[in-house]
């Protein structure tokens, strides 16, 4: 299938579309026309086109898309299920809620519980980055809204990232304005896309970007209009799976091993820093008055 990709991607233009765009007209077309396997879950829709081995999985936790226990549990279930497919080959993830990719982590699972609840969330919460950024398929994000903390960092795990053309849509590790810091693999991450400069300003002031400004530091890969993101996502998909998966997965793990790797060598140590941190009394003080702010604006 590969080398038939490889050999298409040789031939003389046809009309005003290359053979690649054809291809990913085909993936975005074929969308519509084939047999689905859905691998769904409450929280969220999945589903593997059969015909181009692209799955599309969708965030569907209301309002915003928090990243709680429950939800971690679920999308590292479906990420498992979806690399146990030899089928699959490559990954969209974007959110069902209109304006909204992922607001990030739920505050709730980081206040007033146990150590025991911290560290079988931090656990949840390492587990998900694990299987995105360290999955053998292609991976991209279609950021149809704000996509703050956590948000942010699932969309830097994948291997390209597309957002909508909208000035008021941002996205950010922004943990410091809450109080909390964010962790070594977060900030390794994010070093990873867009350098350590970017990186240290963008920890320490806790800043969120536009949609513009987050394409001029490398923060997201293109801005497309909403009505054509997900055609652009599909059709760029079809460059990635034109590369032969062993090379481009061996490519991937090069580049991600050690980031990998450091967190893999000091995964009890991160829960352990997490737990002594969250459950502080300064800190359980700053995330009372941050939900006491959101309560407010709720009722106002």
């Amino acid at each position: 299938m590969a080398a038939a990709w490889r050999s298409c991607s040789l031939l003389a233009l046809s009309g005003r579309f290359t053979v690649q765009q054809k291809l990913g007209r085909a993936l975005y077309q074929s969308q519509w026309v084939t047999s689905h396997r859905n691998l769904s879950t409450s929280q969220i829709a999945v589903e593997v086109n059969e015909s181009t081995g692209v799955a599309v999985m969708k965030m569907k936790k209301p309002p915003v898309n928090s990243l709680n226990l429950d939800f971690l549990t679920q999308f590292s279930i479906c990420m498992e299920k979806l690399e146990l497919d030899r089928g699959c080959r490559g990954l969209v993830i974007t959110s069902a809620i209109p304006k909204i990719f992922s607001a990030g982590l739920d505050i709730l699972e980081m206040y007033g519980k146990t150590d025991e609840h911290y560290a079988e969330f931090w656990r949840a919460v390492q587990e998900m980055w694990l299987k995105l950024y360290g999955s053998n398929m292609a991976t991209i994000a279609v950021i149809n809204g704000n996509s703050p903390a956590g948000g942010c960092l699932m969309a830097l795990s994948c291997d390209y990232r597309i957002m909508t053309e909208n000035p008021k849509y941002s996205i950010g590790l922004n943990e410091t304005l809450l109080g909390i810091v964010a962790p070594f693999w977060f900030r390794d991450t994010m070093i990873n896309s867009i350098g350590n400069r970017a990186t240290e300003l963008s920890l320490q002031l806790g800043l969120m970007y536009s949609a513009p400004e987050a394409l001029k530091i490398g923060l997201v890969d293109e801005l497309i209009p909403e009505d054509k993101i997900y055609e652009t996502a599909l059709n760029t998909m079809s460059r990635w799976l034109a590369v032969p998966d062993h090379a481009r997965q061996l490519s991937k793990s090069i580049m991600r091993k050690a980031t990998v790797d450091r967190l893999l060598t000091h995964r009890e140590s991160d829960v352990q820093n997490f737990v002594s941190f969250i459950s502080r009394e300064s800190i359980q003080k700053s995330l009372g008055k941050y939900m006491e702010k959101l309560k407010q604006r709720k009722e106002t």
